[in-house]
């Protein structure tokens, strides 16, 4: 069996998880919703419908889910050309790559948007596979997604590290009885990462990349 490297991708890799904030806010303001901000930020994380039941209820007109989410995406599309990856996350894949792990995109993005990211991300050599939401019936914080990557990888729980910046990917490794390791580069609380099932704490890639020998793909089980 291999060893796994499970990263989510927006928050974690990549520096647009307040692209997707104001994305979805402005979509939920032109359907005539107000939302706080902060609110949508600690969604993020969340497939898309899920994300519009958390904030709006499940009494909420679920009719209108499909034009939120083509909202969202067709806002967010116009980004796709400056999206950024964040501090050395390419080199974090590649180190690890290097070290044996086959590294798997685990995401909530779409198939399209999973690529505009590949591509901001510049590390399709170290990339075994990828699982974006199209994958599976249910996203994070099931454990659905982590286990679809394991399969991807070949690869048991016990031999599998998952990194990723909300509590939505904590609780869905934990589910699936993974290594969590949390990043703050998403702006979640340190102490709330922990709660949701962080085994490790890190900044940023490049944080957890200076202090890889030390962490949780030093002692995965």
């Amino acid at each position: 069996m291999h060893r796994a490297a499970l990263f989510d991708v927006d928050g974690t890799l990549t520096d647009t998880n307040h692209l997707h904030v104001t994305c979805w806010w402005e979509a939920l303001r032109q359907a005539g919703h107000t939302v706080p901000m902060h609110s949508i930020h600690r969604a993020l994380g969340l497939p898309g419908e899920d994300l519009i039941a958390h904030l709006l209820g499940d009494r909420r007109d679920k009719s209108e889910d499909d034009t939120l989410s083509a909202a969202h995406d067709t806002l967010y599309g116009t980004y796709f050309d400056r999206l950024a990856r964040l501090d050395s996350a390419a080199d974090l894949l590649r180190a690890l790559d290097e070290q044996g792990w086959r590294v798997v995109l685990v995401t909530s993005a779409s198939s399209v948007e999973l690529e505009a990211l590949r591509k901001a991300i510049d590390a399709d050599d170290a990339i075994t596979a990828t699982a974006s939401s199209d994958d599976v019936s249910d996203g994070k914080p099931a454990p659905d997604p982590v286990h679809h990557a394991l399969d991807l990888a070949g690869a048991q729980a016990h031999d599998a590290v998952f990194v990723g910046d909300s509590v939505w990917d904590m609780k869905a490794a934990v589910r699936a009885e993974v290594a969590a390791v949390g990043l703050l580069c998403g702006g979640i609380a340190r102490h709330d990462l922990e709660e949701a099932g962080a085994r490790a704490v890190y900044g940023d890639p490049a944080d957890l990349l200076a202090h890889l020998d030390r962490s949780p793909f030093a002692r995965p089980s």
